[in-house]
């Protein structure tokens, strides 16, 4: 009878220890429930921590959404959410509902409702990074940027305020870093291509900026700004018939853009293409009567044109004179006269211009209107007091 009492005890002490342990086992995770359940969110917490490091609850996906659930809860609560380092609560709520969609899948019973979960963690991740911006904080708003990113890896809205954060924080390279990144995810704005350019140009890097203005161009090809920044490059670098043919391509994609034939017109007296040259600085001032570059060379060249004429009938003899010196004098004069308006248009529009002003002063002496002479000298002397 005594051995048979003592196997019945053994089979009742191994018939009560499993649901013991089981008990055990789950007693964190249940006790984290119970307690969320009455609103004591810092005992949860300790609960659930405890759970999410115990091998036979570390693998349930309830484990993992439990946890989440709780820290979510301490963030939108005014007392426990004290008990949090900064962004503490997100981050764990993100890694909790992550991980019960990795053990779960997004469409098992927990990994639905951590998947639901994560729109409100990325709003709540976006609205902190943006308080944190404009409150200047842009460490912080560069975390929570980053985090709201992670949430929703295919959204390029908190990628690109990154961007500007860090470019606030004057952090280039990360500014760069975020921009490529948008790039990478196939975000379609030729301004982030644009801030790249400015951003290798505030840096000095020449390579970088035209390794990223012909990406540009490939990727917008008929780009206004892209197609003048090239035209610059080609402008500063002294290509000539380079910049020719960019800048017919740039007037054909903007027509009605008047510093460009005043450019046009530049690269032509460079070639001494004249009658083209004039042809568009007289274009460019049609579209814009205050182009200065424009209405100062038109002077220049009927200025240039009248004083020839005037040189070469002051070198003539007498006898040719009489014949066709008169006639070139007359030539001089109207030649004057024309570049007259072109100065003063160039005047109105800088009226401390030195060149222009001389340029008049010069014209008003030949043709003797001598107070206006002395008019344009009086305010050169003014300048020089100054």
């Amino acid at each position: 009878m005594k051995k048979t009492f003592l196997t019945l005890a053994a089979a009742a002490t191994l018939a009560t220890g499993a649901p013991l342990m089981v008990s055990a086992q789950t007693s964190a995770v249940t006790n984290a429930i119970l307690n969320q359940r009455t609103g004591l969110l810092d005992k949860a917490r300790v609960e659930i921590d405890k759970a999410i490091v115990n091998e036979k609850t570390s693998g349930k996906a309830k484990t993992w959404l439990t946890r989440g659930q709780i820290y979510e809860g301490m963030l939108e609560s005014p007392i426990y959410s004290k008990q949090l380092q900064p962004g503490e609560g997100l981050q764990k709520a993100y890694e909790s509902y992550t991980k019960t969609i990795e053990i779960d899948t997004k469409d098992g019973e927990f990994g639905k409702q951590a998947g639901s979960r994560m729109d409100a963690l990325y709003a709540r991740a976006f609205n902190d990074a943006v308080n944190s911006y404009n409150a200047k904080d842009y460490e912080k708003a560069i975390g929570s940027y980053k985090l709201a990113a992670q949430i929703k890896p295919q959204d390029t809205t908190a990628v690109l305020y990154s961007a500007y954060a860090y470019e606030a924080k004057q952090d280039f390279t990360g500014a760069k870093a975020s921009y490529n990144q948008l790039l990478g995810m196939n975000y379609k704005s030729a301004a982030v291509y644009n801030r790249l350019l400015q951003i290798a140009r505030q840096q000095n890097d020449n390579a970088e900026a035209t390794k990223i203005l012909q990406q540009a161009l490939a990727a917008y090809p008929n780009n206004k700004n892209f197609m003048l920044e090239d035209l610059n490059a080609s402008l500063a670098g002294g290509k000539g018939e380079d910049a020719i043919a960019k800048i017919n391509k740039t007037i054909a994609a903007d027509p009605t853009n008047s510093n460009l034939y005043a450019v046009r017109g530049s690269l032509y007296d460079q070639q001494k293409k004249t009658d083209l040259a004039v042809a568009d600085y007289r274009k460019a001032v049609e579209l814009d009567p205050k182009n200065f570059d424009a209405q100062f060379n038109l002077g220049v060249y009927n200025y240039n044109k009248a004083a020839d004429a005037y040189t070469k009938a002051s070198k003539m003899d007498l006898k040719t004179y009489q014949v066709s010196g008169r006639k070139l004098e007359a030539d001089g004069k109207k030649y004057f006269e024309s570049a007259i308006p072109y100065f003063e248009h160039g005047l109105e529009v800088q009226p401390n211009d030195r060149n222009t002003l001389t340029s008049l002063k010069k014209i008003y002496f030949r043709l003797g209107r001598n107070a206006d002479s002395e008019r344009m000298q009086a305010r050169i002397d003014a300048m020089d007091k100054k």
